[in-house]
């Protein structure tokens, strides 16, 4: 495996362990992390970025989005699953786009 891929996997982790601390401290609410990512998103597949780029690299734009979205929605009370899990489930979760390239 690429070495880059390793270091993005461990920085998303740590952004969802802080997210997820965030929430546990009562610093920040699972809806307002929620809200944030979805913003993020709606920028990354928005017309004025989505133009021109085919609908595997929108995926691999908002793949981080997606998974740090899904492990927001875990308890904070609960373990947060692994990076494998997360990644799996953004799969199935992937819905397609309007316009296929």
């Amino acid at each position: 495996m690429n070495v880059a891929n390793l270091q993005l996997e461990g920085l998303l982790m740590a952004v969802a362990a802080i997210n997820h601390t965030l929430v546990r401290k009562g610093v920040l609410t699972v809806e307002e992390i929620d809200i944030a990512l979805r913003k993020a998103e709606a920028v990354e597949t928005g017309e004025d970025r989505s133009e021109g780029i085919s609908a595997s690299n929108r995926d691999a734009i908002n793949f981080p989005i997606r998974l740090l979205e899904l492990a927001n929605q875990c308890q904070p009370e609960a373990d947060m699953p692994s990076f494998s899990k997360l990644a799996r489930m953004v799969g199935q979760m992937k819905e397609p786009y309007n316009d296929q390239m």
